[in-house]
């Protein structure tokens, strides 16, 4: 066995405890949302943002004019199918279409960017750690990275599948009276947010070649957090001005908790089945 295997089954038997509850630490999905707020600006990391958030600013503001320009004549047009008594509901489930539209295109406006910006997350997040840690990150080459790139984009790839999967089955209950006008719009709205938290954190894991269904149990540990998480992150998309850098900023608050919760076991897991 390896130092570095002996070193991570340690610090699995006397961090997690440790890492629980230190002072300071974050206890929420918000706190750590915040808390990434603060590490995207921190000394160190700066720099590292740059790339990410320049990818961010122009791909999200063409995508978003294009979006609602689209959609500038809907209320209108979904209002003008109602009798007049009717036009408040006609209003009102118009809305609750769009809101839905929007949430929809939020998350795969950020697909769209998080693919193209993959590999400098990736980055973004190996730093992160490496400062959260104070154990240096690996120096990569360019030409390592450019190597490297095929593997990271068939991540973002699983990631977009497992995405659809559950996303068409969702979108094909809005066809549904009722239904798909009141209660669907909730349930994407929670899936969106699943799935927006799957995205920021699965730049740490797989840093660490951590699989893709090992990452969604361990997440699955702290359901709420992570949804929350996600939750924040979703709102924050749909805000103007916001939305063009908040990638950074979840990558960073997603990193965050993977050093704080999911880090040691992971590592310690891994470690182990390569010993067997």
């Amino acid at each position: 066995m390896t130092q570095n295997k002996l070193e991570n089954q340690a610090q699995h038997r006397h961090s997690k405890k440790q890492t629980q509850n230190p002072n300071n630490q974050p206890t929420t999905g918000i706190e750590y949302f915040f808390k990434g707020w603060s590490l995207a600006f921190s000394p160190g990391i700066k720099r590292f943002v740059f790339l990410p958030l320049i990818a961010n600013v122009v791909i999200m503001s063409a995508l978003f004019y294009w979006f609602f320009t689209a959609i500038s004549g809907m209320v209108d047009w979904g209002v003008s199918y109602m009798p007049s008594w009717l036009h408040w509901l006609g209003y009102i489930i118009v809305f609750m279409v769009i809101l839905a539209l929007v949430i929809l295109f939020c998350y795969f406006f950020s697909t769209v960017t998080n693919i193209i910006a993959a590999p400098f997350n990736g980055l973004l997040a190996e730093q992160v750690e490496a400062q959260l840690t104070g154990i240096p990150a690996a120096d990569m080459s360019w030409i390592s990275l450019i190597k490297d790139l095929p593997r990271i984009f068939r991540r973002e790839l699983q990631k977009l599948l497992n995405y659809l999967l559950w996303a068409i089955p969702i979108l094909l209950t809005y066809f549904i009276p009722v239904i798909g006008q009141s209660v669907t719009p909730v349930v994407w709205f929670l899936f969106t947010a699943w799935q927006i938290n799957i995205q920021y954190a699965d730049y740490a894991f797989d840093n660490h070649k951590i699989t893709f269904h090992r990452m969604r149990e361990l997440l699955k540990q702290d359901r709420v957090d992570n949804l929350t998480f996600g939750m924040i992150v979703s709102f924050f998309t749909m805000v103007p001005l916001l939305n063009l850098i908040v990638m950074p900023i979840a990558v960073c608050g997603a990193t965050a908790m993977w050093v704080d919760r999911y880090r040691h076991q992971a590592l310690f897991d891994s470690s182990s089945q390569d010993f067997r």
